[in-house]
C-alpha cells in the first residue's frame, strides 16, 4: 500500500509540474511581441490562438489533465478570449493590428458538428447491440464457420473483432471479445503460446478494424471533417470502398504474424460463447435498424439523398421512439471522446476563422517543400506520438496544422495524390500505433489480463504497425494518382 501511495504522489507531482510548465509556456507565448513569430501581419487574436494551440499541444503530450478536459478548456478559453462574446478585458476595437474576433456560436457549434452526430449514431448502435445481445448473437454465429482448429479460431477472432470495431468502439469491442475468450484460456496449456496469440489478436484486430469506417475511430472523423471544410468531402461508402479491403488484408497478415511469433501447441480449441440474447420484439428493432443504418451508410449519398452524418440520426431516432434506448443508457456514451473530437474541431476553427492559417501560408514558403517529405514526416510524427498519447489527441493536433501546410503547398501535392493523401494518412498512422500497453485502450485491456507481456506486445504491435503504415500509404498514394477521391 505504501508503494502505491508513493507512486500516486509521484504521479500527482508530475502532473502538477507538467501543468505549471504548460501554463507558464502558454502565458509566455500569449504575451510575446507579435513580430517574434515570424508571421507577417500577425494579429493579437491570432497570437492568442497560437497560445491556445501551445496549451493544447503540451496538455495532450504531458497528460497533465485528462485529454477530454483539455478539449473543454480549449473551447472555454476561445469563447472567453477570442470570440465576440469574450470578456471585456480581452476585447478591443477591431483593427488591422488586433484582428477579427470569432463568433462564439461557431466555437460552441464544434460540439454539434455533423461529424459528432456520426459518432453519436455509432455509439447508439453499439449500446443497443450490447444491451439486447446482438453482439453475442453475431459473435456466436460468426465464429462457427471457423471450426475447432486453433489457427482457424484465431483467424475467426481477428476477423470478428475487426468487423465489430468498424461500427462499435474498439475499447468496448476488445473488452467484449476478451470476455468471450476467458473460458478458452482455461482449456489451453498454461506454458503454451496459444494464450498469447489469442490475447494479442483482440487489440490488433480492434486497432486495425477501426480504420474500416469513418466511425471506427476518432482520427478518421477528424480527417474527414477537415477535408469537408476544404471542399474535399469523403462519404461513408467512399471510405469503406478502399479502407475495408485494406483492413481485411491487414487482418490476414496479422494472423500469420501472430502465428509466426506465437504458434499454438494445442491443435484444437473447444469454443463456447456465453451471453444473454434478448428474445423480444425490441431485438428485431435493433437488428433491423442496424442493417438499415449500415445500408444507408454504404450506399452513395447521391442515391439516397442524405449524407452519412444525417443517417446517424436514424438509429438515435428509432431507438428513442421505441424505447430501445432509455435515459439511463445515454450515460454509456463515451462523452470524453466526443469532447476530445470537438476540441480538435475548435482548434481548426480558430486557425481558419482568425486568418492565422492564411497568414502562415503567406509567410512560410510551403510551396517549396517536398510533398513526399511532408507525407513521410507527418506520418512518422503521428505514429510516434500516437504510441504514447491518445491517437485522437494526436490527430486533433496534427490535422489542422497539416491542412494549413497542404493549402500552402498548392498544386505541388498532386504528385502524391493531394491533401487527401496527407490527412487520411494521419488517420492511418494513428491507427498503426499499437506497440505499447499505453498506445491504445484495447492494448491496455489486453495487457491488464496478465496473459501478455510488454515485450510480447511490442513484437506484434511494431511489426503490424510498420506493415499497416507501408500498405496504407501505398494505397493512398495509388488512389491519389488515379484521382479517385
Amino acid at each position: 500500500m505504501a508503494v502505491k501511495e508513493l507512486k500516486s504522489k509521484a504521479l500527482n507531482m508530475k502532473n502538477v509540474l507538467s501543468f505549471v510548465f504548460t501554463f507558464i509556456a502558454t502565458i509566455v507565448v500569449w504575451n510575446l511581441p507579435t513580430d517574434s513569430f515570424g508571421i507577417d501581419g500577425l494579429t493579437v487574436v491570432q497570437q492568442r490562438i497560437i497560445a491556445i494551440f501551445v496549451f493544447a499541444t503540451l496538455s495532450w503530450l504531458t497528460e497533465a489533465i485528462p485529454a477530454w478536459a483539455t478539449s473543454l478548456v480549449i473551447i472555454m478559453t476561445m469563447c472567453l478570449t477570442v470570440s465576440n462574446n469574450a470578456l471585456t478585458f480581452f476585447k478591443a476595437e477591431e483593427s488591422e493590428a488586433f484582428g477579427t474576433l470569432l463568433k462564439s456560436k461557431a466555437i460552441m457549434a464544434s460540439f454539434a458538428d455533423p461529424v459528432i452526430m456520426l459518432f453519436l449514431g455509432g455509439f447508439t448502435l453499439a449500446i443497443a447491440a450490447s444491451k439486447f445481445g446482438l453482439d453475442v448473437l453475431l459473435a456466436r454465429n460468426l465464429i462457427k464457420p471457423f471450426g475447432k482448429k486453433s489457427e482457424n479460431v484465431l483467424l475467426g477472432f481477428l476477423l470478428i473483432t475487426g468487423f465489430f470495431s468498424m461500427f462499435v468502439s474498439n475499447t468496448a469491442t476488445a473488452a467484449m471479445m476478451l470476455t468471450f475468450l476467458t473460458p478458452v484460456f482455461a482449456a489451453l496449456p498454461a506454458n503454451g503460446k496459444g494464450r498469447i496469440a489469442l490475447t494479442m489478436s483482440i487489440p490488433i484486430a480492434a486497432n486495425l478494424g477501426g480504420m474500416g469506417t469513418p466511425i471506427g475511430t476518432p482520427p478518421n472523423a477528424i480527417a474527414i471533417q477537415q477535408l469537408s471544410e476544404m471542399g474535399m468531402g469523403i462519404d461513408f461508402g467512399q471510405w469503406m470502398l478502399f479502407m475495408f479491403p485494406l483492413v481485411m488484408l491487414l487482418l490476414f497478415i496479422s494472423w500469420r504474424v501472430i502465428l509466426w511469433f506465437y504458434p499454438f501447441t494445442q491443435k484444437t480449441i473447444e469454443l463456447k460463447i456465453e451471453g444473454n440474447v434478448h428474445q423480444g420484439w425490441k431485438m428485431w428493432v435493433v437488428s433491423a435498424t442496424f442493417i438499415l443504418t449500415i445500408l444507408l451508410w454504404v450506399l452513395p449519398s447521391d442515391m439516397t439523398g442524405i449524407d452519412s452524418n444525417t443517417v446517424a440520426l436514424v438509429p438515435m431516432g428509432i431507438f428513442a421512439l421505441t424505447g430501445v434506448i432509455t435515459r439511463k443508457d445515454l450515460a454509456d456514451i463515451d462523452w470524453s471522446v466526443i469532447w476530445m473530437v470537438a476540441g480538435g474541431f475548435a482548434l481548426g476553427l480558430g486557425l481558419n476563422s482568425s486568418g492565422l492559417a492564411d497568414a502562415a501560408i503567406k509567410s512560410i514558403p510551403f510551396g517549396s517543400w517536398s510533398p513526399v517529405v511532408i507525407l513521410l514526416i507527418s506520418g512518422v510524427i503521428c505514429y510516434f506520438l500516437s504510441n504514447f498519447i491518445s491517437n485522437t489527441a494526436t490527430a486533433a493536433l496534427l490535422v489542422p496544422i497539416l491542412a494549413t501546410v497542404c493549402k500552402g503547398m498548392g498544386d505541388s501535392l498532386a504528385t502524391i495524390g493531394g491533401t487527401v493523401t496527407v490527412l487520411v494518412g494521419i488517420a492511418v498512422a494513428a491507427s498503426s500505433a499499437m506497440c505499447l500497453p499505453i498506445s491504445t485502450p484495447p492494448n491496455a485491456i489486453a495487457f491488464s489480463t496478465g496473459l501478455v507481456k510488454q515485450n510480447e506486445m511490442l513484437k506484434v504491435g511494431l511489426t503490424m504497425g510498420i506493415v499497416t503504415m507501408v500498405l496504407g500509404y501505398i494505397l493512398l498514394y495509388t488512389i491519389g494518382q488515379f484521382g479517385v477521391l
